[in-house]
This record gives C-alpha cells, structure tokens and sequence, in this order.
C-alpha cells in the first residue's frame, strides 16, 4: 500500500493533504472535526495583530457559478480574516496542537507591513506549538485596501523585505503565501526565495466580480443594495494554480523551492496534478465547504489506489515528475502530427463534433453521407486541433490519434518527418532567419 506519509519542509503530518486557511480553519471545533475526518494537516484561518479585531459583513460573503447541474463551479468569497480576539485563536490552537500532535498546524498571518508587527505577532504563534506559518500575501480585497495581503504580494520588494523579518524573528518554518492578481508569478516567488522563505504556497484567491443581480445592478454577493470585489476560488481556478505552480517548479532561479499547491482541488485526480507539477502537498478549501470534511477520505483512498496501481511507493516518487514535460510553445514539436478519429459504434449522433467544427473551426467533419445522417473525420482537412474531442458529450467517443513518421499527412500533401522541428528553427521564423543571416 502506498505511503502518504508528508514531510513538507520538516512538518510532518499522515497525508498531504491539509485544510487551507479560510472558514473552515478558524476555530478549534471546525480543526478537531476535520483531524477526525483525516484531514493531515490545517492552515488556521489567517490571525491579525493584537487590538479590535477586523469586523466582518453581517449580510451576504459568497457568491457561485453553477454548472448546468447546480454543481459549484466558482466561488466569490468577501469574507476578511478572522473576527475572532487573537488570544482566543492563540489558546485553540495550543489546545488544538496538543490534542493532535501527529497532525500539521500551521498559522496563517497578515499584519501592517512593518516590522514591529511582525516581530510582536510571531512568538505568540510560536509558543502555541504550530509547527509553522505562513504569510498571506494573497487576500485581494479588504485587507489590501489596508496595505496588506495582495497589496503586499505585488511588490516582490516587500514580499523579500517581510519574510527576511520572519525568519530572523522566529524558529518555525516559514510558507510565503502568494497572490495569483500579477503578471509574473515567478518575479514575487524569486522574491520570497531571495528573502530565505522555507516554501510558497499558491494560489490565493482571484481578484473578481462573480456576477451582477440584474434587479437591484449591483455586484454579488450584495450587501444593503451595493456589492464588492472578492476572491475567486473553485474549480473553475484550478487551471490557472496549476500554471502558476509549474512556473514556480520549472524556473531555473526557484527550481526546488518547496511548493504548497491551491487551488480549486476536490478529487484526488486534482491533487495527483499538482504534486507531478511540483507541489510538495496541497491546500484544499472550496471542496470541503461544498460537500464537507468527509471529502478528504474520497481524496486519501483515490490517490493511494492510483499509486498503487502505477507502483509509486510514496510521494517522493510522483512529486514533480511532469516538471520536465512542461514547455514554452516554441519548442513543441512541429512534426507531431496528429488527426480525430471517431468511434462509430460509440456514437450517438448528436452533431456537437459537426457543429463545432463547421462553425468554428475547419469544416473537417461531415454530417451526412450518402443521404443518412453520419459523422466522420475528413482528414485532408483535419488540423488534430482537438476541439471535437472537447465538445464531445461521450467519453472516449473521439480521439485523437498520432499519425506515423512516413505516412500521409493528406491536408499538407506532406509525408510525416520523422525528426523533431520547433519554432525557433522554423524558416516562417523571423527570428531564425535573423540568426542564420
């Protein structure tokens, strides 16, 4: 069987995967049931400075995108950070850690940007025992009005400046959380690095308008007749975590930096993608306030069978093994030719593959032949752009299919070439032309 055991940057904790920090981590009953579910680890709700707590609204925080199934798809979230007294938080997670001290606790952190703050909050988290922190640069909205979350993790100078503080004010390892709202990932990562972080974890929520209630016109989730920007998280973000995390793993100036993967994960199929990307665990949030702590069983059962099935032995094994097979576009191989082929027999006749084409793409798929409804590839005019495979309601219906070296391509009237060809040598290259003249 395989072992899940995770040690991330010397915490240890049965599994990767760890509850990130948002509602559901920010107080002792939510913690103590998700270790009983078998949740790793947690990442308490982020914790502010001693005072007044932040105040939160009283009315509406989320917002959804739904799938034509009603399944959530996005969630916009204007919740702050914790509206709970910092010694209350403090005194639970003590409690928290001692009852469980084979699970992860890591505390999340945002005060002013300036050192003092920092320097006060840091031994009050230390002495509770949590075997880490973790600085949340990513908030976009609330906090950042403020100066702090996204306000921070724009500017690589203050991410460096803030964990240099944090490393040289405490023991605990030190999780540099960064915002997705930037053009370059990896210019606040190299930050984070340069500063001496221990990890990063990503992504924090996307900076975003869910949607607009056409009766009142104002933005959702609304409050008192007016609504506001929040963070995006859910399914719908996975994609652009992933990217952000392989740009992470991949970048010659990060490359082995430990990396904590978030970001719309709710099947083990989704955790197993970020930890071949390069993430050393992952932070799972929206999946849970969907359908519940339970959910990390489904996930803990999903990824050991997969392992065993492929002969992985633990997670070392898998992490970071797609790192190599991620590319700029200009070195993808031209000379890889590939065309749909369609499964008469699993065919429904439905005509999406037909429509899309015809409409939208190459007009590479025919609809009637011999006066009866069929649909079938044309591959002198196939391109293998893939758009009906995606269109597709029946899995594995079409597919796409690799065409030999030497045979046939009928649209070009160009025998396949067995050799590897990409941009930079491609004569239509300006760029190529430059550097052989």
């Amino acid at each position: 069987m395989a072992d899940l055991r995770n040690n991330f940057v010397s915490i240890k904790s049965p599994n990767p995967f760890w509850l990130a920090s948002a509602p559901p981590t920010d107080k002792a009953y939510n913690v103590e049931r998700a270790f009983k579910a078998g949740w790793g680890g947690v990442v308490w709700k982020t914790l502010g400075e001693e005072g007044p707590p932040v105040v939160n609204v009283n009315g509406p925080r989320y917002g959804a995108i739904w799938g034509a199934d009603r399944r959530l798809l996005g969630l916009n979230n204007i919740e702050l950070i914790t509206d709970r007294d910092l010694q209350t938080n403090l005194r639970e997670m003590k409690q928290v850690k001692m009852n469980w001290p084979d699970r992860a606790l890591v505390a999340s952190i945002m005060v002013p940007c300036e050192e003092q703050a920092w320097k006060a909050i840091l031994p009050l988290v230390e002495e509770t025992g949590a075997d880490g922190i973790e600085l949340n640069f990513g908030c976009p909205h609330g906090m950042s009005e403020r100066g702090m979350g996204s306000a921070v993790g724009q500017v690589p100078e203050y991410i460096e400046m803030v964990v240099r503080w944090c490393k040289q004010y405490t023991r605990m390892p030190v999780i540099t959380k960064l915002t997705p709202n930037i053009t370059d990932i990896r210019r606040p990562a190299r930050a984070a690095k340069a500063g001496g972080t221990d990890a990063v974890s990503l992504i924090n929520t996307i900076n975003s308008i869910v949607s607009v209630d056409l009766d009142n016109f104002a933005p959702n989730p609304t409050v008192g007749g007016k609504g506001s920007h929040g963070g995006y998280c859910g399914p719908a973000v996975k994609p652009i975590a992933l990217n952000m995390v392989a740009e992470i793993a991949r970048d010659p100036e990060t490359y082995g930096l430990p990396i904590s993967g978030i970001g719309g994960i709710t099947t083990w199929r989704d955790a197993a993608e970020f930890l071949v990307l390069g993430a050393g665990n992952v932070q799972v949030c929206t999946a849970a306030m969907t359908y519940g702590f339970k959910i990390v069983q489904e996930m803990i059962t999903g990824l050991s069978d997969w392992m065993d099935e492929k002969g992985h032995r633990t997670l070392d094994d898998i992490t970071g093994r797609a790192v190599q097979n991620v590319t700029d576009w200009q070195y993808l191989n031209l000379n890889y030719i590939a065309k749909a082929k369609i499964d008469q027999d699993a065919c429904i006749k439905c005509g999406r593959c037909y429509i899309a084409c015809e409409d939208t793409s190459h007009q590479a798929i025919t609809n009637f032949v011999d006066g009866a409804r069929h649909f079938e590839v044309m591959e002198e005019e196939c391109v293998g752009c893939n758009l009906c495979v995606s269109v597709c309601p029946v899995e594995n219906c079409i597919t796409m299919e690799q065409l030999p070296a030497g045979t046939l391509d009928k649209r070009t009237g160009k025998v396949v070439d067995p050799n590897y060809a990409n941009w930079t040598t491609h004569p239509n290259n300006p760029m190529a032309r430059q550097a052989a003249e």
